[in-house]
């Protein structure tokens, strides 16, 4: 994988210009390579082993640069951390300068802790994300338009519609957003994102960079035929310990109202798609706003099958909460026909009963879903917080197990064939 030390390193570095701080590449790594604090993501040049891991999944394409650096001044992370801007590359003669003999640059090592490569400790088994997770889109999807407006030139959206999707006096208010694009084109598909620039500025006066959210309508609109896409956004009152904080962009946007403009780049991804073939199978598992892809993707099959000109799979849903009250969207859920979705829910919260989540109800449907797997016409979508990962992919290892499937196959081809697709935060 390496060159001999030629004093020369092919340093790995994350674009700040573009980076969405959306936190794929750092979910992504598997040696904990990447990292960030309030300003940048980026990358230790003492960790990364070079396994390009986190290039597929990035959204925005700014985790591919690459900068030619001596091996004893590669960028730190303390440098990086400060950076608004990717630095200028080294010219021969600053190489030269430094001491880089002629010629190095073709024998440069691409990590400066790459020489190892461990993983993981003897003995210690680390779930990877990456080792399932698919960077192909389904061999039918349609052809996604990605970055056709960046944070240097974003566009511009009306707000038409903003409604709260869960029930009232709930801890976890959600709202379902329907932003209008005009006369602008903006192009989206079932899976993409985009980013939403809050106006502002941060503690240090920077302005508030970009955040990412899913696409919750049907690529034709959220209404038809209108340029326009909806989003499911959780107002954040709370961090991942429970401790107060008011999120700056969900805020943001749950304060809305109708008529007034936001700033929006993307869109952004061109993966996490679903099929377009007859007869294709789609199980989709998600967690709270992570059921924004899966809205959109059911939407998008809603409207196919009310056309009478498509013929459609089989479409199972397993999805979870705390309680029904906090589920996004339930009232519309329910009311879809049994005979068109299959639907799956699983609350962890719900006073006097026992806690459920989404993979104890794949188990459940252990039958149902090892038909679906042996099955190459079935494409998975996972969605939801990063710890339902490991849960959901041990789910469907036990599931293929039990069935006679060799899972170390059958994980290899459902990955090569664009068919598993985890898209966790």
């Amino acid at each position: 994988m390496n060159a001999p030390d030629a004093g020369l390193l092919k340093q790995h570095l994350i674009d700040p210009e573009i980076c969405i701080r959306c936190n794929t590449c750092e979910a992504t790594c598997p040696v904990g390579a990447i990292t960030h604090n309030d300003d940048n993501y980026v990358v230790d040049a003492e960790k990364c082993n070079f396994c390009m891991d986190c290039i597929s999944p990035c959204p925005t394409g700014s985790i591919d640069n690459w900068r030619l650096v001596p091996r004893a001044k590669a960028y730190t992370v303390e440098e990086q951390f400060g950076w608004e801007a990717l630095p200028a590359e080294l010219t021969a003669e600053q190489l030269a300068e430094a001491g880089v003999p002629p010629g190095a640059e073709a024998e440069a090592a691409t990590s400066v802790g790459a020489e190892t490569g461990t993983l993981a400790t003897p003995g210690e088994t680390v779930f990877d994300s990456a080792a399932f997770n698919a960077t192909l889109p389904p061999w039918s999807a349609a052809h996604a338009y990605t970055n056709l407006y960046g944070p240097r030139g974003p566009t511009t959206a009306t707000v038409v519609g903003n409604v709260k999707v869960n029930e009232a006096g709930t801890e976890n208010e959600t709202h379902h957003i329907v932003l209008d694009f005009g006369r602008m084109p903006f192009p989206v598909l079932e899976g993409q994102s985009i980013g939403i620039v809050p106006p502002g500025a941060d503690a240090s006066g920077k302005p508030h960079h970009a955040r990412q959210y899913s696409i919750a309508s049907a690529r034709n609109g959220e209404r038809p035929g209108y340029n326009n896409l909806s989003l499911t956004v959780k107002r954040v009152t709370a961090d991942h310990q429970g401790r107060p904080v008011r999120g700056v962009c969900s805020n943001y946007l749950c304060d809305l109202k109708t008529g007034d403009t936001v700033q929006v780049i993307g869109p952004f991804g061109a993966s996490f798609l679903m099929p377009n073939h007859p007869r294709s199978n789609i199980v989709m598992i998600c967690t709270g706003t992570g059921s924004a892809p899966m809205r959109a993707m059911t939407e998008w099959r809603r409207r196919l099958r009310k056309s009478g000109k498509f013929e459609g799979g089989r479409l199972m849903l397993f999805f979870g909460a705390r309680t029904r009250e906090e589920l996004p969207y339930f009232g519309p859920l329910m009311s879809l026909p049994k005979d068109f979705i299959d639907i799956n829910l699983a609350f962890s919260r719900t006073p006097g009963a026992q806690k459920r989540y989404v993979q104890d109800l794949m188990r459940e449907r252990a039958a149902d879903l090892a038909e679906l797997l042996k099955d190459d016409d079935t494409f998975f979508y996972v969605c939801g917080l990063k710890s339902m990962e490991e849960g959901v992919v041990l789910a469907l290892r036990d599931i293929a197990q039990q069935a006679g499937l060799k899972w170390e196959t059958l994980g290899a081809a459902l990955k090569r064939e664009g068919r598993l697709h985890l898209e966790t935060y």
